[in-house]
């Protein structure tokens, strides 16, 4: 994951790379050359340069380990996702944060992809969707990489922020969730429920993550009241079928309905629009 941080900031014009830390030397020396910036062995060095944000990639459970050191120096954080291993561990780095006047950021990627933008702005108040029930599957093979924690601080997590980000940073008022243990010490597929009573109507999401599929699929769908939106990340494409848009040729079908007529020839994708 470091490595992506390491090729994004040395590709944006207006940030210089200016080095990398990892446990393996031989791993920081690669990246440094092929970016071209400096390897160090240690995140003292790296604050001794005088760099003004960091990005830690590190294993979850060396993330506060490793942020509470630049925060005290006062370098800007952007922390992967999970910020921290435990809910006290993500508070204490709030807490230093906000003593050290340093910036903390998690990398929730998903609030900055342009469609979750987009949904943002329908599912706001007033906006064109109102959720009624929210599906989301983030389901793919085992990678190792975040054997240290369980499915839910690694992958659900993203999806999980997304829909509060949809429902207006409200708590759900009611939470049910099953996570299994399969292969490690740690969940390796959950499925939450989670409901929201509100008095423009009730909505219901149902979550599920697993790092045991033998593919990976990254769909959400979004049920409201004039809409309904899919979202499908790995085919990077999304389907909105709208009331209002295809109120006509839904009338049309009642009248056949009514007429007694014969439907069965009728093609759903020809109809919606």
């Amino acid at each position: 994951m470091g490595r992506h941080h390491a090729r994004v900031y040395a590709q944006l014009t207006d940030t210089e790379l200016v080095g990398v830390v990892d446990a393996d030397a031989e791993r920081t020396s690669e990246i440094a050359e092929q970016w071209g910036c400096k390897s160090f062995a240690t995140e003292e060095e790296l604050i001794a340069e005088g760099v003004d944000a960091i990005s830690v990639a590190v294993p979850t459970t060396a993330h506060r380990r490793v942020a509470e050191k630049f925060l005290r120096a006062g370098v800007a954080c952007l922390v992967e996702k999970p910020l921290a291993e435990s809910a006290e561990e993500a508070k204490a780095l709030k807490d230093i944060a906000e003593e050290s006047g340093s910036m903390l950021m998690v990398g929730h990627i998903e609030r900055f992809n342009p469609i979750m933008r987009a949904m943002r702005r329908a599912t706001a108040e007033g906006g064109e969707i109102n959720p009624r029930f929210i599906e989301v599957h983030r389901v793919s093979p085992m990678t190792f990489r975040s054997v240290d924690i369980g499915v839910v601080m690694d992958m659900m997590i993203h999806d999980l922020d997304v829909v509060l980000w949809l429902m207006g940073g409200q708590e759900p008022d009611e939470i049910q969730a099953a996570g299994v243990a399969v292969v490690t010490e740690h969940e390796d597929i959950c499925n939450a429920r989670l409901t929201w009573r509100r008095p423009g109507g009730n909505c219901v999401a149902n979550i599920t993550a697993s790092r045991l599929a033998l593919k990976t699929e990254r769909v959400t769908r979004i049920t409201g009241e004039h809409a309904y939106v899919k979202i499908d990340y790995a085919e990077k494409k999304g389907t909105i079928i709208r009331r209002l848009a295809n109120e006509l040729q839904m009338r049309e079908v009642r009248d056949l309905l009514r007429r007694g007529e014969d439907l069965t020839n009728l093609d759903w994708h020809d109809l919606v629009n």
